[in-house]
């Protein structure tokens, strides 16, 4: 019986350092984040006339860049009247956005290759003629009838 146990002991210690070493050994797996930056909603839709008679309520939001702010105070509360939000240029944005849209048929709004094409137009012209820093635009409700 003793013989036994001057042979598991030293098993388990070889075990337990295969085990540490294993552990150490293994790749470490490093997350990336998919969006970064922080998600600005804009607080009120959108309810406009197309081209071809139609309309579309749509909904925008921006993926603000890293570093950029959306404005919000510590409270989150706006001094701003109702469908204000708190980016400081947020009615620039609205006004792209209702000159993009309007424009627009509802075929176009409806086909993913138009969306993304008008989402880009949008984010060029938010570049272009704002200071916010935007990665990207998303819809995130549209509604065409």
């Amino acid at each position: 019986m003793l013989k036994n146990k001057k042979i598991l002991i030293p098993l388990v210690v070889v075990m337990m350092g295969l085990g540490a070493a294993y552990s150490m050994a293994k790749p470490k797996v490093v997350i990336k984040d998919k969006i970064t930056g922080t998600i600005y909603v804009m607080p009120k839709d959108f309810l406009l006339n197309l081209s071809d008679g139609h309309f579309v309520k749509l909904t925008v939001a921006l993926v603000l860049a890293p570093g950029q702010s959306s404005g919000a105070s510590a409270s989150g509360s706006s001094s701003a009247g109702e469908g204000v939000g708190t980016l400081p240029e947020e009615a620039v944005i609205r006004d792209i956005v209702t000159n993009l849209i309007t424009n627009e048929s509802s075929s176009d709004l409806v086909s993913d290759s138009g969306r993304e094409r008008v989402k880009h137009q949008m984010l060029a012209a938010i570049k272009a003629h704002t200071d916010v820093k935007v990665a990207q635009v998303l819809f995130p409700d549209l509604t065409v009838q």
